[in-house]
């Protein structure tokens, strides 16, 4: 199940919100809202949330500053605001400090909404493969490397100083003097 969060000051924007995510997602998205953004970071902390939508004007912090937190303790979570601001720099803020993903408009539609939410549902999903896929490629890394680095050691310790190469300015091996001296043929006695 999917997790959403939403917060925002006043309860009747909060409860027409969830009746509409209930009514398009029904048990497939777990819908948690407050009106205190207080109380939602006490719950970021307990929770994970798939997206967080706060309203950008609140009396206790600005929208941008609760994502701000939520950003810091979950740096998964999509995070949207929602607002009836249209003040432009406002939404550059949202979009350069905290990586807002959407910045929706009171009023919305019904249609609008469902489908900018199930955007960001989709948008975490696809971050959360990605970053498994890198967990498993750097995994994977390490488990490589890990060998090659016990192999070298295990090569080291059989013949020390065997895994130190000597590199000359044109990218060739240079052979140790001690070698070459042992490689070198006899002088001949003619």
């Amino acid at each position: 199940m999917k997790r959403l969060l939403l917060v925002d000051d006043e309860s009747n924007v909060l409860s027409a919100l969830k009746r509409l995510f209930r009514a398009r997602f029904g048990s497939q998205v777990g819908v948690e809202a407050f009106t205190d953004p207080d109380r939602a970071l006490a719950r970021v902390k307990e929770v994970p949330f798939d997206v967080v939508m706060s309203d950008y004007r609140m009396p206790q912090m600005t929208g941008i500053d609760f994502l701000r937190q939520v950003r810091e303790i979950q740096p998964q979570a999509v995070r949207m605001i929602l607002s009836a601001t249209s003040d432009f720099e406002v939404l550059q803020q949202a979009i350069n400090e905290i990586e807002v993903y959407r910045f929706l408009g009171k009023p919305w539609t019904e249609l609008g909404m469902a489908e900018q939410i199930a955007d960001a549902i989709e948008k975490s999903g696809e971050q959360r493969q990605e970053r498994e896929l890198a967990d498993a490629a750097m995994r994977l890394q390490q488990d490589a490397l890990s060998e090659a680095e016990r192999e070298r050691r295990r090569l080291e310790a059989l013949e020390p100083g065997i895994t130190h190469v000597d590199w000359g300015p044109n990218g060739e091996v240079l052979m140790p003097d001690a070698l070459i001296d042992i490689l070198r043929p006899p002088p001949s006695n003619r």
